[in-house]
């Protein structure tokens, strides 16, 4: 069970709580930076790794899954949905979702198809990985749990899906928060070759376009995915207790399946299914993203990423971009949940 939160008491020790807190505090540098915004509570400090896992799972059937999902904090709370990227799982979640449960919101953290107690309802149902069937999940997890709108967080594939949500159903996101910022992509502009150094982030990519890479990573899952925790993340300590918790739902009988396509789908070197062309028509134009945004970025993130320079634009609302200082990985959620927290809030103070 969640480690329960004194919200009140917590914000009372101020500066004292801080200092204990001192290994996992990160400074957030606000750029671009849009005027109007509120004065929203502050997060109480947290260690990284305060809480280890979530109360009992939940399962609702919702479009072509029986999604597995966390859920803490108030039923009649503002909802918050945050999403999960690869290889990675609710876990990365894990010290945001009381945070948030604390002031008050109604935090919801599903399993991406492919991870953990996901499962599809039929056998006969294309073990498809693109970015638009994974954001279609999220709408019919939704509609399935009667929430009509919410702030959607995500980091990783988590982004992108948060990014495609805001995008194509804005009248359903209250507000988002992305780590590396505008994720959207399309397998056209996919086509177009990078410089060499940026290629060889994008190694393992290119190594699931292959049989024998299709191969690896179905028997080396868990070492794969440590290997890409490390290198995204490479001045995070994690310890093996950490890693194995997420590992887990990679058992997952779709978990590679998913994987596969994903990638694949992205290099164009596997076809998506005819239902969701209108969706990645649009993807393929670069939507416009209009809700309130929080854009935020580590400055150790090992993995591929655009400067936040490049998206900066593809945010017409009221718009933040936070770079976490301190040695923060690619997982940001996880390694600076503080941080993180605090930006789903203050977005929803813009």
């Amino acid at each position: 069970m969640l480690e329960e939160i004194d919200y009140h008491r917590r914000r009372l020790l101020g500066a004292a709580a801080m200092t204990v807190a001192a290994s996992q505090f990160v400074m957030a540098r606000s750029a671009t930076a849009q005027s109007g915004t509120t004065n929203p509570a502050s997060v109480p400090a947290i260690k990284r790794g305060t809480n280890t896992s979530f109360g009992p799972l939940k399962q609702v059937d919702a479009g072509v899954l029986n999604a597995g999902y966390a859920e803490d904090g108030p039923a009649d709370g503002p909802v918050v949905i945050l999403l999960h990227g690869w290889p990675y799982d609710i876990h990365t979640y894990v010290d945001v979702a009381p945070l948030l449960a604390s002031a008050g919101y109604r935090v919801i953290v599903p399993y991406l198809r492919g991870h953990g107690t996901t499962r599809f309802l039929s056998s006969d149902t294309v073990r498809n990985g693109q970015q638009s069937a994974i954001a279609l999940d999220h709408i019919t997890l939704m509609d399935a749990l009667k929430i009509d709108k919410a702030t959607i967080g995500g980091c990783d594939w988590g982004a992108r899906t948060a990014c495609i949500i805001a995008a194509l159903w804005p009248e359903r996101c209250q507000a988002l928060v992305s780590v590396s910022g505008y994720l959207i992509g399309s397998q056209e502009a996919n086509k177009m070759p990078l410089p060499p150094k940026a290629e060889l982030q994008w190694w393992y990519q290119y190594y699931f376009a292959t049989s024998r890479g299709q191969a690896g990573y179905a028997k080396y899952t868990r070492d794969f995915a440590k290997l890409i925790w490390q290198i995204a993340s490479p001045k995070w300590n994690f310890d093996d207790a950490t890693f194995d918790r997420t590992a887990a739902s990679f058992d997952n009988p779709d978990h590679v399946a998913i994987v596969i396509h994903n990638y694949r789908w992205r290099l164009g070197m596997a076809e998506g299914e005819l239902k969701y062309n209108d969706l990645e028509q649009r993807l393929a134009e670069f939507p416009v993203i209009t809700v309130p945004t929080i854009t935020l970025e580590g400055d150790a993130n090992g993995a591929p990423h655009p400067d936040p320079s490049v998206y900066a634009k593809k945010f017409s609302g009221r718009y933040q971009h936070r770079t976490l200082e301190g040695g923060t990985g690619h997982n940001l959620p996880q390694e600076a949940p503080q941080a993180f927290a605090q930006a789903v809030i203050d977005v929803n103070g813009f």
